[in-house]
């Protein structure tokens, strides 16, 4: 066999693989869609849920959903810059930097179930914070800190050295240089890291379900140690519920509001990095 045949063979074998991988994401999609579809509407959306959601809508799940990533995006930002930066300009050992970055890897290789058994045994039982949407977003946060400093990091990395050599001949101190030149160049990547980290988040029902959740019962807490319902746990307690039609449908109409969030964390992550890229190389 020559090298020309096996070349159009790899080719083929490799469009073949993406023909496979997005005729199933298009069918997933296709079946959430076609089925959630039928129960969205205004009184859905916008309504609290009743009898364990077989009737009522999803309002509080939303807010509840919403409500955690947001503390796990404001935890997680400020430790994932400081660590890449750290990483990036004062880590001058390399043998250091690589166990860094293995640390960093086998933070993202951890299951999600064993983060909610962490802040289960640490935060709930040792600390007694009890069931707490906060522990929830400090969880989270942790969970997706490896994409963004990774993120991060290689955006920061990618800086050209004269950059910085720029910077310090006209006498800016190390931290100015970092203030004013590797943030503004770097942001780029820590917010589309952050962004993807929370589509992979909101989805997330392993980690929260003893430590954040509830399954009904539970409106807008007041303080940081309350529970609230999410979309993902929602889905879950319709799910057991699937004999009955309308909890079917309702577990339908949740999971399409939860895919519409990850698909609008995910393009708005696209849209972010190419914008602030274009701004950062001007």
């Amino acid at each position: 066999m020559n090298r020309e045949l096996l070349n159009k063979c790899f080719m083929l074998a490799t469009w073949g693989a993406v023909a496979i991988s997005c005729f199933i994401l298009l069918a997933l999609v296709s079946v959430i869609t076609w089925n959630g579809a039928a129960a969205l509407n205004f009184s859905f959306l916008f309504t609290a849920a009743r009898r364990f959601g077989m009737a009522g809508g999803i309002l509080y799940q939303i807010i509840g959903s919403l409500l955690m990533i947001a503390g796990a995006s404001l935890i997680c930002l400020p430790l994932a810059l400081g660590t890449a930066i750290s990483k990036s300009e004062y880590l001058k050992s390399r043998r250091i930097r690589k166990l860094c970055t293995a640390l960093i890897y086998g933070l993202n290789g951890i299951p999600s179930v064993i983060f909610g058994i962490f802040g289960l045994i640490f935060f709930v039982n040792t600390l007694n914070t009890g069931i707490s949407w906060f522990v929830g977003s400090i969880i989270l946060a942790i969970m997706i800190l490896p994409t963004v400093v990774l993120a991060t990091y290689q955006s920061v990395n990618s800086i050209p050295k004269i950059y910085r050599e720029s910077a310090l001949t006209l006498g800016l101190s190390k931290w100015q240089v970092i203030w004013r030149v590797v943030l503004p160049q770097g942001i780029a990547g820590s917010l589309t890291g952050l962004l993807l980290g929370l589509a992979r988040a909101v989805g997330e029902t392993a980690p929260i379900m003893f430590i954040a959740t509830a399954f009904s019962g539970v409106d807008i807490p007041g303080t940081l140690f309350e529970p609230v319902v999410t979309l993902p746990t929602h889905i879950l307690a319709l799910a057991q519920q699937a004999t009955a039609p309308q909890a079917l449908q309702n577990a339908w109409g949740a999971s399409l509001v939860l895919l519409s969030l990850v698909t609008l964390f995910s393009v708005t992550a696209l849209f972010s990095r190419m914008k602030l890229r274009t701004i950062s190389q001007r």
